[in-house]
């Protein structure tokens, strides 16, 4: 159900996280961790505990307790997989990608900087955002294009930012760096 609601949301994703992930992990680490869910659900079954405590037949109290504790899980991952991808310096590794590839031109990072801050752009300002003529823009728009960062649903439509998988430890280097154990403790 959680899953479902956070598709819903369109917060959902689809391979690297879920919500799912987040609750089988819980909030403790190693094993007590993959136990932590099956408890915690379990008490959410808890039958009620007195006249005080809700109005059907479960225990309010143990619901409210888990809620609480999905909660915690469900931030806990938001933390987890933010810290992982650094959003906040992505700009500085595709600077870095750029500077490293011998196919791209310097002028390629003020259109994935662009196309990182405003999601997508339209072709016809690449002159304006690369600072070069038009000609000369549209070339290094292609090999943008070419290498993967770049893309269109349409071949005269906005461009937005695509993640290649050959990209992936350069732009996102805690995906690789650390190991398994660490990595996934989040």
């Amino acid at each position: 159900m959680s899953h479902a609601m956070a598709l819903y949301a369109d917060i959902g994703a689809h391979g690297l996280w879920s919500v799912s992930r987040g609750l089988s992990r819980g909030l403790a680490r190693g094993p007590e961790g993959r136990e932590e869910y099956k408890k915690m659900m379990e008490l959410a079954d808890t039958p009620r505990q007195g006249d005080l405590d809700g109005r059907g037949n479960l225990s309010l109290r143990a619901l409210t307790e888990f809620v609480l504790w999905f909660l915690r899980v469900s931030l806990d991952q938001v933390t987890f997989m933010s810290e992982l991808f650094a959003i906040d310096t992505l700009a500085k590794r595709l600077r870095i990608y750029v500077d490293r590839s011998d196919q791209l031109k310097p002028e390629a990072v003020r259109l994935l900087e662009e196309a990182l801050i405003r999601g997508e752009f339209e072709r016809g300002e690449i002159a304006r955002i690369t600072g070069l003529p038009e000609r000369t823009a549209r070339r290094v728009l292609g090999a943008v294009q070419e290498a993967g960062l770049l893309a269109s649903e349409t071949d005269k439509g906005p461009v937005s930012l695509r993640i290649p998988a050959e990209t992936l430890e350069t732009l996102f280097p805690k995906l690789f760096l650390e190991n398994l154990d660490n990595a996934t403790s989040g």
